[in-house]
Protein backbone atom coordinates (compact mmCIF):
# COMPACT_ATOMS: atom_id res chain seq x y z
CA UNK A 1 0.00 0.00 0.00
CA UNK A 2 1.25 3.59 -0.46
CA UNK A 3 -0.30 6.69 0.39
CA UNK A 4 0.82 9.76 -0.57
CA UNK A 5 -1.44 12.16 1.92
CA UNK A 6 -3.39 13.98 -0.49
CA UNK A 7 -5.10 14.17 2.50
CA UNK A 8 -4.39 12.61 6.08
CA UNK A 9 -7.13 9.73 6.35
CA UNK A 10 -8.40 9.75 10.62
CA UNK A 11 -8.79 6.20 10.12
CA UNK A 12 -5.25 5.93 9.41
CA UNK A 13 -3.37 8.51 11.07
CA UNK A 14 -3.63 10.85 14.17
CA UNK A 15 -2.09 14.19 13.87
CA UNK A 16 -0.71 14.45 17.70
CA UNK A 17 2.01 12.81 19.30
CA UNK A 18 1.82 10.07 22.04
CA UNK A 19 -1.52 12.24 23.28
CA UNK A 20 -1.98 9.73 26.54
CA UNK A 21 0.74 11.77 28.52
CA UNK A 22 -1.29 15.40 27.78
CA UNK A 23 -4.52 14.80 25.53
CA UNK A 24 -4.78 15.05 21.63
CA UNK A 25 -5.27 18.90 21.70
CA UNK A 26 -2.52 19.83 23.86
CA UNK A 27 -0.15 17.33 21.60
CA UNK A 28 -1.47 18.62 18.12
CA UNK A 29 0.68 18.47 15.19
CA UNK A 30 0.71 21.55 12.90
CA UNK A 31 0.61 20.12 9.26
CA UNK A 32 -0.32 20.70 5.99
CA UNK A 33 -1.22 18.12 3.51
CA UNK A 34 -1.39 18.65 -0.81
CA UNK A 35 0.91 21.00 -1.83
CA UNK A 36 2.11 21.68 -5.80
CA UNK A 37 2.19 18.33 -6.88
CA UNK A 38 -1.18 16.99 -5.34
CA UNK A 39 0.16 15.44 -2.45
CA UNK A 40 2.79 15.02 0.82
CA UNK A 41 2.25 15.74 4.64
CA UNK A 42 4.24 19.23 5.82
CA UNK A 43 4.35 19.03 9.30
CA UNK A 44 6.47 22.23 11.24
CA UNK A 45 7.08 23.39 14.11
CA UNK A 46 6.28 27.32 13.74
CA UNK A 47 7.46 30.43 17.04
CA UNK A 48 4.12 29.57 17.87
CA UNK A 49 3.73 26.04 18.51
CA UNK A 50 3.60 24.98 21.90
CA UNK A 51 5.99 22.99 24.49
CA UNK A 52 5.09 19.54 24.72
CA UNK A 53 4.38 18.07 28.42
CA UNK A 54 5.82 20.95 29.83
CA UNK A 55 5.06 20.22 33.33
CA UNK A 56 6.22 16.61 32.78
CA UNK A 57 8.97 16.56 30.53
CA UNK A 58 12.19 17.62 31.18
CA UNK A 59 14.13 19.27 29.19
CA UNK A 60 11.84 21.53 27.26
CA UNK A 61 9.86 19.75 24.06
CA UNK A 62 8.26 20.50 21.30
CA UNK A 63 7.08 18.53 18.32
CA UNK A 64 4.32 18.35 15.76
CA UNK A 65 4.22 14.12 14.54
CA UNK A 66 1.80 11.99 13.58
CA UNK A 67 1.25 8.23 14.38
CA UNK A 68 -0.65 5.82 12.71
CA UNK A 69 -1.65 3.87 15.43
CA UNK A 70 -2.94 4.99 19.45
CA UNK A 71 -4.45 3.12 22.58
CA UNK A 72 -4.12 3.52 26.03
CA UNK A 73 -5.63 2.63 29.58
CA UNK A 74 -8.11 4.95 31.56
CA UNK A 75 -7.03 8.09 33.06
CA UNK A 76 -4.63 7.53 36.18
CA UNK A 77 -3.36 4.18 34.79
CA UNK A 78 0.24 3.73 33.66
CA UNK A 79 -0.59 2.37 30.56
CA UNK A 80 0.06 4.02 27.57
CA UNK A 81 2.82 4.02 24.55
CA UNK A 82 6.39 5.22 25.16
CA UNK A 83 6.27 6.46 28.61
CA UNK A 84 9.15 8.58 29.22
CA UNK A 85 9.36 8.45 32.92
CA UNK A 86 8.67 6.12 35.72
CA UNK A 87 5.23 5.75 37.23
CA UNK A 88 3.60 8.18 34.15
CA UNK A 89 -0.05 7.92 34.22
CA UNK A 90 -2.13 8.75 31.49
CA UNK A 91 -4.04 12.00 31.65
CA UNK A 92 -6.63 11.43 28.39
CA UNK A 93 -7.63 7.74 27.60
CA UNK A 94 -7.08 7.19 23.93
CA UNK A 95 -9.70 4.84 21.86
CA UNK A 96 -7.57 2.25 20.01
CA UNK A 97 -6.43 3.37 16.38
CA UNK A 98 -4.59 0.84 13.98
CA UNK A 99 -4.03 2.75 10.65
CA UNK A 100 -1.10 1.29 9.23
CA UNK A 101 0.03 -1.46 12.07
CA UNK A 102 2.05 -4.39 10.04
CA UNK A 103 3.41 -7.55 12.03
CA UNK A 104 6.39 -7.66 9.61
CA UNK A 105 7.13 -6.13 5.95
CA UNK A 106 8.41 -3.87 4.45
CA UNK A 107 7.83 0.38 5.53
CA UNK A 108 9.30 2.75 3.22
CA UNK A 109 9.29 7.07 3.91
CA UNK A 110 10.40 9.09 0.92
CA UNK A 111 10.87 12.38 2.93
CA UNK A 112 12.93 15.47 3.45
CA UNK A 113 13.77 17.89 6.26
CA UNK A 114 15.00 21.69 6.75
CA UNK A 115 16.39 21.36 10.46
CA UNK A 116 19.25 23.17 12.72
CA UNK A 117 21.54 23.17 15.74
CA UNK A 118 18.65 22.85 17.94
CA UNK A 119 16.20 20.52 15.63
CA UNK A 120 15.77 16.76 14.50
CA UNK A 121 13.43 14.57 12.53
CA UNK A 122 12.81 11.05 13.17
CA UNK A 123 10.49 8.16 11.67
CA UNK A 124 10.05 5.21 14.09
CA UNK A 125 7.78 2.20 14.49
CA UNK A 126 6.94 1.05 18.74
CA UNK A 127 4.61 -1.54 19.57
CA UNK A 128 1.27 -0.55 20.71
CA UNK A 129 2.10 -1.25 24.57
CA UNK A 130 -1.00 -3.42 24.82
CA UNK A 131 1.15 -5.56 27.01
CA UNK A 132 3.82 -3.67 28.97
CA UNK A 133 7.00 -5.63 27.03
CA UNK A 134 5.12 -5.07 23.73
CA UNK A 135 7.57 -1.87 23.69
CA UNK A 136 10.13 -2.16 21.31
CA UNK A 137 11.42 0.38 18.63
CA UNK A 138 12.68 -0.10 15.27
CA UNK A 139 14.48 3.64 14.20
CA UNK A 140 14.25 3.63 10.32
CA UNK A 141 15.71 7.08 10.54
CA UNK A 142 16.63 9.76 12.85
CA UNK A 143 18.70 13.24 12.40
CA UNK A 144 19.59 15.74 14.79
CA UNK A 145 20.75 19.49 13.26
CA UNK A 146 23.93 19.36 14.97
CA UNK A 147 25.35 16.65 12.82
CA UNK A 148 22.96 16.49 9.71
CA UNK A 149 24.95 13.65 8.07
CA UNK A 150 25.01 10.88 11.40
CA UNK A 151 21.66 8.77 9.92
CA UNK A 152 20.73 6.78 13.19
CA UNK A 153 18.89 3.79 12.66
CA UNK A 154 18.40 0.48 14.57
CA UNK A 155 16.92 -1.31 17.61
CA UNK A 156 15.63 0.30 20.68
CA UNK A 157 14.82 -2.50 23.69
CA UNK A 158 12.98 -0.15 26.13
CA UNK A 159 11.37 -2.62 28.31
CA UNK A 160 11.24 -5.50 25.45
CA UNK A 161 13.02 -8.40 27.75
CA UNK A 162 13.23 -10.09 24.30
CA UNK A 163 15.56 -6.96 23.02
CA UNK A 164 18.70 -5.58 23.31
CA UNK A 165 19.77 -1.99 22.25
CA UNK A 166 21.17 -1.87 18.63
CA UNK A 167 21.18 1.51 17.16
CA UNK A 168 23.84 3.91 15.42
CA UNK A 169 23.75 6.99 14.07
CA UNK A 170 26.86 6.89 11.19
CA UNK A 171 28.15 9.03 8.89
CA UNK A 172 26.48 9.40 5.24
CA UNK A 173 26.91 11.04 2.54
CA UNK A 174 23.77 12.37 2.23
CA UNK A 175 22.15 16.45 2.09
CA UNK A 176 18.69 15.27 4.29
CA UNK A 177 17.04 18.65 2.77
CA UNK A 178 16.68 16.41 -0.35
CA UNK A 179 14.26 13.57 -0.48
CA UNK A 180 15.78 10.28 0.24
CA UNK A 181 14.31 6.71 1.47
CA UNK A 182 14.29 5.08 4.76
CA UNK A 183 12.74 1.81 4.99
CA UNK A 184 13.31 -1.24 6.88
CA UNK A 185 12.82 -4.90 6.04
CA UNK A 186 11.08 -6.47 8.86
CA UNK A 187 11.34 -10.47 8.91
CA UNK A 188 10.60 -12.88 11.54
CA UNK A 189 14.45 -13.73 11.68
CA UNK A 190 15.96 -10.08 11.19
CA UNK A 191 15.20 -6.29 10.39
CA UNK A 192 17.38 -4.79 7.10
CA UNK A 193 17.86 -1.13 7.10
CA UNK A 194 18.23 0.49 4.04
CA UNK A 195 18.96 4.14 2.66
CA UNK A 196 17.99 4.73 -1.18
CA UNK A 197 17.94 1.19 -1.96
CA UNK A 198 20.70 0.48 -0.79
CA UNK A 199 21.27 -1.93 3.07
CA UNK A 200 23.33 0.57 5.71
CA UNK A 201 22.85 -1.95 8.92
CA UNK A 202 21.23 -5.57 9.51
CA UNK A 203 20.03 -7.04 12.94
CA UNK A 204 19.32 -10.52 13.18
CA UNK A 205 16.82 -9.03 16.40
CA UNK A 206 13.32 -9.37 15.64
CA UNK A 207 10.14 -7.57 17.86
CA UNK A 208 7.20 -9.99 17.44
CA UNK A 209 3.91 -7.96 17.90
CA UNK A 210 2.35 -5.53 15.48
CA UNK A 211 3.98 -1.80 15.30
CA UNK A 212 2.61 1.45 14.30
CA UNK A 213 4.84 4.16 12.27
CA UNK A 214 5.47 7.94 13.58
CA UNK A 215 6.58 10.41 11.66
CA UNK A 216 8.00 13.71 13.55
CA UNK A 217 10.33 16.90 13.67
CA UNK A 218 11.51 18.02 17.22
CA UNK A 219 12.60 21.42 18.30
CA UNK A 220 14.49 21.20 21.79
CA UNK A 221 14.41 24.96 22.84
CA UNK A 222 16.94 24.56 25.84
CA UNK A 223 19.55 23.98 23.98
CA UNK A 224 20.17 27.71 22.54
CA UNK A 225 18.61 30.39 20.15
CA UNK A 226 16.14 29.20 18.12
CA UNK A 227 16.91 27.79 14.48
CA UNK A 228 16.71 30.23 11.81
CA UNK A 229 13.87 29.08 9.97
CA UNK A 230 11.10 26.68 11.58
CA UNK A 231 11.93 22.83 11.61
CA UNK A 232 10.32 21.07 8.90
CA UNK A 233 9.76 17.74 7.94
CA UNK A 234 7.93 17.08 4.65
CA UNK A 235 6.79 13.30 3.82
CA UNK A 236 6.20 12.70 0.14
CA UNK A 237 5.65 8.78 0.25
CA UNK A 238 5.22 6.28 2.98
CA UNK A 239 5.04 2.51 1.68
CA UNK A 240 3.92 -0.53 3.53
CA UNK A 241 3.93 -4.44 1.92
CA UNK A 242 3.37 -7.76 4.50
CA UNK A 243 5.47 -10.24 4.13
Amino acid sequence: MEERFTILDPARWLPAYLPAWSSRAAAAATYEVGGEDGGGLRLSIPPEHPVWCPDRHDPPLRVSAVQSGNWSGPVGSTRGQQPFREGLTVREAQSELRGLVPHHGTVEVECRARIGPRSMFSAWMIGMEDAPERCGEICLVEVFGTAPRAVGCGIHAFRDPALHEEFAAEPREIDVAEFHTYAVDWRPDGVDFRLDGEVVRRSRQSPDYPMLLILGVFDFPAQGPADPRPPELEVRRVTSESH
